[in-house]
C-alpha cells in the first residue's frame, strides 16, 4: 500500500490536472515570466569567470587550459559543446563537457580529479563556470553528436536503457515524466524527450541559470538531482551513467540550435 500510494504521488507531480484553459492561461503567464528573466542572465558573470579561469595558469604545471582538446582540437572551443559527449582517443572512454574539462585539468593543469572537481555542485565553482564559459562557445551550433565510434553508439543505448528503466522505491524511470507531451511538475513544463522539437527546447539552454537555485546548473549536476528526485541510488559525478543519458539525450535533441547559458525557473 506504501508503495502504490507513493507512486500515485510521484505521478500527480508530473500529471496536469488543470482544464485547457486554465493550463493556456498558465503557459502564457509563464511566458512572460521567462522573457523578464531573459534580461540579463546572471549566466553571464560565470561565463566572464569561466573564461578567467580558461586562460589563468594554475596547478602544479602553472599552465592555462588553452591547449585543451574538447573534440575538435587544441583550444577549439566554437561549436565543441554542442557535439560533446564524444570518444576521445587519448582516455578511450566517451566524455561530455564535464568529465573532458576534469581530464584537461589533471593532465595540462596538473591538477588532481578531487581539486579538478571541488566543490562541483555548489554555486560558483570552478567547474560550472568552465562548463558555463565552453557551452556559450557554442551558441547559435547545431547539437550534433557523432555517433561514429563503436562507444558512442554504445553509450546512446546505454542511456535510452537509462531513461525507460523504471526502479527505486517509486517505481520510477525518466520516461515517466519526460516521455509524454504536456506535462508539468508546479509550473515547470517537462520536455518530452520522445520529441524531437521538445527535447531540443530543453536542451539547448543547458547549462542554465536557476532562479531557484541562485546558480548555474551543468548537465551533469540536473541529471544527478533528477535521478536523486526519482529515489534512484546517488549517480557518481562524472560516471559513465550519467554520461551515457547525457548522450542519449543530446541524440534525441539532435538539430537544436544551441541558446546556452539559458535560465530557468
Amino acid at each position: 500500500m506504501i508503495r502504490l500510494a507513493c507512486v500515485a504521488l510521484a505521478l500527480a507531480l508530473c500529471i496536469p490536472a488543470l482544464s485547457a484553459s486554465e493550463d493556456g492561461h498558465i503557459a502564457s503567464e509563464l511566458q512572460k515570466y521567462r522573457k523578464m528573466l531573459q534580461d540579463g542572465n546572471p549566466a553571464d558573470l560565470m561565463e566572464m569567470r569561466g573564461e578567467e579561469l580558461w586562460t589563468m595558469p594554475r596547478g602544479a604545471k602553472n599552465a592555462t587550459l588553452e591547449q585543451c582538446d574538447l573534440g575538435l582540437g587544441a583550444g577549439k572551443l566554437e561549436g565543441a559543446y554542442a557535439r560533446l559527449p564524444r570518444y576521445f582517443a587519448d582516455t578511450d572512454r566517451v566524455q561530455d563537457a564535464e568529465s573532458r574539462l576534469a581530464h584537461c585539468m589533471a593532465t595540462l593543469q596538473g591538477l588532481s580529479e578531487q581539486q579538478a572537481t571541488r566543490n562541483w555542485y555548489k554555486p560558483n565553482s570552478d567547474m560550472e563556470a568552465l562548463v558555463t564559459y565552453v557551452a556559450a562557445q557554442s551558441k547559435g551550433k547545431p547539437i550534433a553528436i557523432p555517433l561514429v565510434h563503436g562507444k558512442e553508439k554504445e553509450m546512446v543505448g546505454v542511456g535510452e536503457e537509462i531513461f525507460f528503466r523504471r526502479a527505486g522505491p517509486l517505481d520510477f524511470s525518466c520516461a515517466t515524466c519526460h516521455s509524454q507531451p504536456g506535462r508539468r511538475i508546479r509550473l515547470q513544463e517537462l520536455p518530452n524527450f520522445g520529441d524531437n522539437k521538445s527535447a531540443q527546447s530543453s536542451m539547448i539552454t543547458w547549462p542554465a541559470y536557476r532562479v531557484s537555485q541562485s546558480a548555474v546548473w551543468t548537465m551533469e549536476r540536473r541529471l544527478i538531482d533528477c535521478l536523486r528526485q526519482m529515489r534512484y541510488p546517488d549517480a557518481d559525478y562524472l560516471s559513465d551513467a550519467v554520461i551515457a543519458l547525457q548522450s542519449y539525450l543530446q541524440q534525441q535533441a539532435r538539430g537544436g540550435v544551441m541558446e546556452a547559458p539559458g535560465i530557468k525557473r
